[in-house]
């Protein structure tokens, strides 16, 4: 579960505004899921697929309706368990069945027991969480040691909230770049991701995420910052130098026992 509206004033976040991830889940199965989304179909999923083959136990943590569940099982995972903090989307999840476990769970709290998982996965999920210390420490105690978590976020650096293109006609000739916001303030933003569309994110940077895995023993073993996928570039030809600025980042981290801490 996320902190309370007090734990959140005490990080200097402000109150995470409730019931927007049961309203919009509709929203993410419609235009998400099921092949609706090219940077899932070229990219996110067969990274997963990549990443997460040869685990027999796999926890998706934030699993939504359940795409990323639904392709370890079809992949040969003997268990897959996918845990979620919406409702809605957890129903539409076993409704889609093809084989996977559902339950209702926040990151922050998982319901399975210790060293229980050959790997973990959270796709596009730690943007969303307020307790990432909290939740990151559950993902190390559920996984066994020398189990793999694949993480996948929005990119830190490139995604910062208010970064954008630039069309600069101020400079002769005019340039087009990528905009960074305030990349070392971490921040909850309530973002329009569509019209009428409200999602909450949390923005930290990098370090924040690797120091705090290092210190719970996942340890970074790759790193990847792919460029868009081709049908995502095809489909915003005004931006030409889109193929230079990564939208995703993946690290892959092994758990390692009996680390010192530094």
């Amino acid at each position: 579960m996320d902190p309370t509206p007090d734990d959140r004033a005490d990080r200097g976040l402000p109150p995470m505004p409730e019931g927007l991830w049961e309203q919009q889940a509709s929203w993410w199965q419609e235009g998400f899921t099921d092949g609706a989304d090219v940077e899932y179909v070229e990219q996110i999923m067969p990274l997963a697929a990549r990443w997460l083959d040869g685990m027999d136990r796999v926890l998706d943590v934030g699993t939504g309706e359940g795409q990323i569940a639904r392709q370890c099982r079809e992949r040969g995972a003997s268990l897959v368990v996918g845990l979620d903090p919406t409702r809605n989307q957890i129903r539409e999840a076993a409704a889609r069945g093809g084989g996977p476990a559902y339950a209702l769970a926040g990151a922050a709290a998982l319901p399975v027991a210790d060293a229980s998982f050959d790997a973990v996965v959270a796709c596009l999920v730690f943007e969303h969480v307020v307790a990432v210390d909290d939740a990151l420490a559950e993902i190390a105690r559920v996984l066994r040691p020398g189990g793999r978590f694949a993480f996948f976020l929005n990119h830190p650096l490139l995604q910062t909230p208010n970064s954008g293109w630039i069309d600069d006609h101020v400079l002769d000739p005019p340039e087009q770049y990528w905009r960074i916001g305030p990349y070392l303030d971490e921040d909850l933003t309530l973002e329009e991701v569509e019209l009428g569309v409200h999602i909450p994110f949390v923005h930290r940077p990098l370090g924040r995420y690797v120091n705090a895995l290092a210190d719970l023993g996942l340890l970074v073993r790759h790193m990847e910052e792919p460029s868009p996928p081709p049908g995502f570039l095809a489909a915003a030809p005004q931006y030409p130098q889109g193929g230079s600025y990564p939208r995703l980042l993946v690290l892959i981290t092994e758990k390692v026992t009996g680390l010192a801490p530094l």
